[in-house]
């Protein structure tokens, strides 16, 4: 059912006088009730039943069509000597332990391999993300406090 249909179906009801009116259909449920004073007041609810199509079949193909739009804007040519660190979970990226403690990392900090850069809290655990490579902090790619996605660049390091 769609919405020309929905306020069609408005409209009658508001001129038959009726009261209120429920209509189930497949994937739609809807309710509209009047008053039948003088002025017309009308609520109407729609409410969209659950598709049983199995969740896989669903979201793969969103999935397919929000990856490709990600690997057109990634390459970052000038920064092509640099090594992109990335996030390996999902989560709120926490750039210090705890708000009264410093950073962990600042731009130009010198890292070693196993240093600790910052934190991500997935569901109320806190990862501690540690360096797998030695350089130099050359950019910060996330503010503190910010939701993360799988994969997300976090920061530039220049290994030499």
């Amino acid at each position: 059912m769609d919405l020309k249909e929905i306020q069609n179906l408005i409209k009658f009801v508001a001129n038959s006088g009726v009261a209120e009116v429920k209509l189930e259909m497949d994937d739609v449920k809807i309710t509209i009730r009047t008053t039948l004073e003088g002025n017309v007041t009308e609520t109407t609810y729609v409410q969209q039943m659950p598709n049983h199509t199995p969740l896989q079949q669903a979201v793969a193909p969103q999935q397919i069509v929000a990856a490709a739009p990600v690997a057109e804007v990634a390459p970052v040519v000038e920064n092509s000597h640099y090594i992109t660190i990335k996030s390996p979970i999902i989560g709120t990226f926490y750039r210090r332990p705890s708000p009264d403690k410093p950073m962990f990392v600042e731009v130009g900090k010198t890292i070693a391999k196993g240093d600790v850069l910052c934190v991500i809290e997935a569901m109320k655990l806190f990862n501690e993300i540690e360096s797998e490579v030695s350089g130099k902090i050359v950019k910060i790619l996330v503010d503190d406090m910010s939701p993360v996605e799988f994969d997300q660049p976090l920061f530039l390091v220049d290994p030499s």
